[in-house]
């Protein structure tokens, strides 16, 4: 199933999320349709908030879907070591057709759990480091746009109300 993507403004996107405590074949089939939702809006990573479900997980495949070894699945994650730092255009499935530059770490080390509920670590660099930030920070209620001016932030707010009002957002 595709869920449609939760635009900024939606109150879910603000909030920490509830941590995953069930390993079952419901929460199988919820990531299942998180990749699926996440192809089907061009992404390489989604937390659940962007679907409306206020739960602590997010999925991530910075290959998208050339290489099904890279698909990732982080649950309950939190980033335990950050290092470096690197600039880079970023966007985000909840803000349509805004970038804005922002400084990430180059390598990160996440700590999450897995399908089974086992305890992983993984490393990523660059676009994955990027990945594994954004995504977590989601869960965390906290979107990239943080992280950029408050001129910036707030010109992309107006343009948003702006859009809001026509009824396209």
């Amino acid at each position: 199933m595709i869920y449609p993507i939760v635009k900024f403004g939606d109150p879910v996107l603000e909030k920490p999320a509830a941590p995953i405590t069930v390993f079952d074949d419901e929460l199988h089939k919820l990531v299942d349709d998180m990749f699926e939702s996440m192809y089907a809006a061009h992404g390489v990573g989604l937390a659940a908030p962007q679907i409306g479900i206020s739960k602590r997980i997010a999925v991530i495949d910075v290959t998208f879907k050339e290489d099904p070894e890279a698909k990732i699945v982080l649950l309950n994650p939190e980033i335990i070591h950050t290092e470096g730092r690197l600039s880079s255009n970023e966007g985000c499935l909840s803000l349509p057709e805004f970038r804005e530059k922002v400084t990430r770490p180059r390598r990160v080390t996440a700590r999450a759990q897995d399908l089974q509920g086992k305890t992983i670590e993984i490393v990523g660099e660059e676009l994955l480091a990027r990945a594994l930030v954004h995504e977590t920070d989601h869960l965390n209620g906290k979107l990239y746009i943080s992280y950029i001016s408050a001129l910036k932030r707030d010109m992309m707010k107006r343009k948003i109300r702006k859009l809001m009002k026509q009824g396209e957002w």
